[in-house]
């Protein structure tokens, strides 16, 4: 917002962007602005509608009940809000006072204009003058009228104030008197039930110690229209069951039982490999499950199995290959479909089988691949991550592999070593899955191992996980993979072994995959329980 220093307030009314009745303020030198919806109209070509400033105060006025507003003579006399005439109309005058002297007014006139006079910077909030500093409980609320609703239903005892100029500009004008408002033990903030309102109860918030701001949760707009509805009460228990400001993501767990008593609704999907469920329990959305083993282990034919069977079970689901093409991963898609690896060997296949393939795979409509280009910025992967939730709607997605990642450029322009770079990718696609609920797949490379390398079969362990401990911390399931390249026995042969589970806890060697050179398939070989094999 432009905020104009050198012009004067003249009068709020009607807003042609959010509809808003009386939010928009209209300024001496032209500009307007909406505390509602903060819609903003410069100076230059605007005329807006003025009503000229008084050059003096007006008298006090009469202090009239307000029978429409249910407000008793009682109220408005102790706040000194007055009924007076201004240019041949009755007008609503409320007096801002500090050191027993009025020092400004709000005027309200019947099109609920309004006009500010006096030394409306120092005005403080309305009601401020009745009420020591020091006090027990302050109740802050959006309007003048509000705030005589609400003292009055609390038997005109309890201090309450209002703010003088909207939603938008609440939090400046109690930072303007924080020492005052600050003084109070507890501040319950009853803003209006709107947008604008509620944002500007955190704002007001955010100003407070800990522990000190409290919001209440209105059943309409504001507290004037429970009282014109006979619904007074509310208010009351608005007061009373409003809630300890926290910050976005801290709670309670005393508030939490009726969250613990709904069904768990989360669903598992099955791998392609039922021993390796046994452990797993499954794949689940809302978890990071990451896959890792040494070099040419076979990390990306066994995201892809998983991938095939979450499209069978009609899964949407995103793949993004880093180490290949597109066009090579569709190849593998179809290859699956076809129990034979085309980008081998296309002996016997017709063009009408892989289309056929292609129809049942892609054709779905149900898989999305990312086409990198050679490109593989970390902020461009994350927001392609988000694009295939979003967007496309994909329930799971393939990152493979996060160590490729690491060579963005721009991590090391800004001096980050591959440990802090990975520490920062992985919490950037932690954070996605919280906040997107997906479930992500992804691969890392082990570091060598002393002795026996991966090639050669040695035993995955958290501790090998290349470079970061954040993988290991972050991730709700890793799965290692073990196969002894070198052997002429057990070359296609690999061991899945479950190093971390955050969902049931158990870990240890889950199943052995047996890799047939014909199919280019993962099935299940030797099944294993508590590690022993049977």
């Amino acid at each position: 917002m432009d905020t104009h220093d050198d012009s004067t307030l003249l009068s709020h009314g009607p807003c042609d962007v959010c509809g808003s009745s009386d939010a928009n303020a209209q300024y001496s030198d032209g500009h307007s602005f909406c505390f509602s919806c903060e819609a903003h109209t410069p100076s230059a070509g605007h005329a807006p509608k003025i009503i000229k400033q008084a050059p003096d105060l007006l008298p006090v006025g009469d202090f009239n009940a307000l029978v429409k507003r249910k407000i008793t003579e009682a109220t408005v006399k102790k706040f000194g809000y007055s009924v007076s005439q201004f240019k041949d109309q009755t007008v609503q005058i409320a007096n801002y006072k500090r050191n027993g002297q009025i020092i400004a007014q709000k005027v309200r006139f019947p099109s609920k204009d309004f006009l500010m006079l006096g030394n409306a910077k120092e005005a403080g909030l309305f009601g401020q003058h009745l009420f020591r500093e020091g006090g027990k409980t302050l109740t802050i609320t959006e309007g003048e009228i509000d705030c005589l609703t609400v003292s009055q239903v609390m038997q005109n005892k309890w201090p309450v104030v209002s703010i003088p100029q909207g939603a938008a500009g609440a939090a400046r004008a109690v930072k303007r008197e924080i020492d005052f408002v600050s003084s109070y033990e507890k501040v319950v903030i009853m803003m209006d039930n709107d947008e604008a309102g509620q944002k500007a109860a955190i704002d007001i918030a955010k100003l407070l110690k800990p522990n000190q701001a409290f919001i209440a949760e209105l059943p309409a707009k504001d507290p004037s229209e429970l009282m014109m509805s006979g619904r007074s009460s509310e208010i009351i228990s608005a007061f009373w069951e409003a809630k300890p400001y926290r910050p976005d993501g801290i709670v309670n767990g005393a508030d939490l039982l009726d969250e613990i008593l709904k069904v768990d609704n989360t669903e598992s999907v099955d791998y392609p490999w039922p021993e390796l469920n046994i452990k797993t329990h499954g794949l689940r959305k809302g978890e990071l499950t990451v896959f890792t083993a040494g070099s040419g282990v076979g990390k990306s034919a066994v995201v892809r199995e998983i991938a095939f069977s979450l499209l069978d079970k009609d899964h949407k689901v995103g793949m993004i290959m880093l180490e290949e093409s597109v066009k090579r991963t569709v190849q593998s898609m179809i290859g699956l479909e076809l129990n034979k690896p085309i980008h081998i060997d296309r002996t016997g296949v017709t063009d009408e089988d892989i289309a056929s393939a292609f129809k049942k795979t892609l054709g779905s409509g149900n898989l999305y691949l990312y086409d990198h280009f050679g490109s593989v910025s970390s902020d461009n992967l994350m927001d392609r991550i988000r694009y295939l939730a979003v967007a496309c709607d994909c329930e799971f997605i393939v990152l493979d592999h996060i160590s490729i990642a690491v060579s963005d450029p721009s991590f090391q322009d800004h001096g980050l070593d591959e440990r802090k770079t990975i520490d920062m990718l992985m919490t950037r696609c932690r954070s996605l899955v919280e906040e997107l609920g997906i479930g992500l797949i992804l691969i890392s490379h082990l570091k060598r191992p002393e002795g026996k390398g991966h090639e050669e079969g040695a035993t995955t362990s958290l501790s090998q996980l290349r470079s970061s401990h954040s993988i290991a911390q972050l991730a709700d399931m890793v799965i290692g993979l073990e196969r002894n390249q070198q052997s002429i026995e057990e070359a296609n042969q690999t061991n899945v072994r479950v190093l971390k589970n955050r969902f049931s806890g158990e870990t240890g060697l889950a199943t052995t995959l047996h890799f047939n050179t014909k199919s280019g398939r993962l099935t299940e070989e030797v099944f294993y329980a508590d590690d022993c094999e049977y």
